[in-house]
């Protein structure tokens, strides 16, 4: 289930308001001892955070199906996705239970989904519930922003569980991060090696849009090892149909996803202040789309 971005804060009666995470999604599969674990696009990364899969095969249950977060807080608790990308120790915040000992639990109400989730995961080590912020939407924002959270996701308490993008989950950001195609760079200038910045588009209606370049964020090493993943998506033409006109760019495919942090859009639709926190392998190219305006 997947929440649709709110333009704004807002409040209503019987909708809960949680701390919006920063990493990445995964639904957790438990059958007597075995768990796996898969992202979004069903990679298994079981072996990857195996302390998380330990921690809910330990559950005293014969067959659960959670849904949460695995992210990394920093030193104030917030979550960073950038802290998974140099492995940091991993924590799964899960928010939702769908099947727990024979029960398939998806078409109850959130509420009664998230009293059989606080029955199961009880906080305090590497599993924790989803943290919820105010009964009120304008305060649960306000919480948010004073602590630098990413954003929060309201939900309707009485929703049912449905697969697919939902207005019974709608998120309202605080800190601006999403999701970009990489379609090409730029040489670099002075002492940097390998390129200068990234070229960033977005998807509007089918049609790859530029929305800037993010130049800031890298570090030596990230720097080398995304110039080995260009060499075989170089291409002789732009993927984007409003291409920069500037000399020493090379095209690539669209085929990476690059998480940017940014202050925000300006006018003629571009980012502001941009700068690279990872790659995404558990997200599309096809499903990243430019916002509304």
């Amino acid at each position: 289930m997947l929440a649709t971005l709110a333009g704004a804060p807002f409040s209503r009666p019987n909708w809960a308001y949680e701390e919006k995470y920063d990493g990445y999604r995964i639904l957790a599969y438990k059958e007597g001892n075995r768990v796996r674990l898969l992202s979004r696009n069903a990679l298994d990364r079981t072996a990857q955070y195996a302390n998380v899969a330990r921690a809910v095969s330990a559950l005293p249950y014969r067959t659960l199906v959670l849904d949460g977060e695995i992210v990394a807080f920093d030193r104030r608790g917030v979550s960073r996705f950038q802290l998974l990308q140099r492995g940091a120790a991993p924590t799964y915040a899960v928010f939702d239970c769908l099947y727990k000992d024979g029960q398939d639990l998806r078409r109850q109400s959130l509420s009664a989904r998230r009293a059989a989730l606080e029955s199961v995961v009880r906080g305090g080590g590497v599993l924790m519930p989803a943290r919820r912020l105010a009964r009120d939407g304008y305060a649960a924002y306000r919480v948010a922003r004073r602590r630098g959270y990413e954003g929060l996701v309201a939900k309707d308490l009485h929703a049912a569980y449905v697969e697919g993008r939902s207005r019974e989950w709608l998120k309202v950001k605080v800190r601006h991060e999403d999701e970009f195609v990489v379609v090409g760079y730029t040489a670099p200038r002075g002492s940097r090696a390998y390129f200068g910045s990234l070229l960033l588009a977005a998807y509007d209606h089918g049609t790859l849009r530029y929305v800037g370049k993010v130049g800031t964020g890298f570090d030596a090493s990230t720097l080398a090892a995304l110039h080995r993943r260009f060499h075989s998506l170089i291409r002789k033409t732009p993927a984007v149909v409003d291409a920069p006109r500037e000399r020493g760019v090379t095209h690539l495919a669209p085929r990476l996803v690059a998480q940017v942090a940014f202050d925000e859009w300006t006018a003629d639709r571009r980012l502001r202040q941009p700068a690279f926190l990872g790659l995404r392998d558990d997200k599309t190219p096809s499903a990243v789309a430019l916002p509304e305006a």
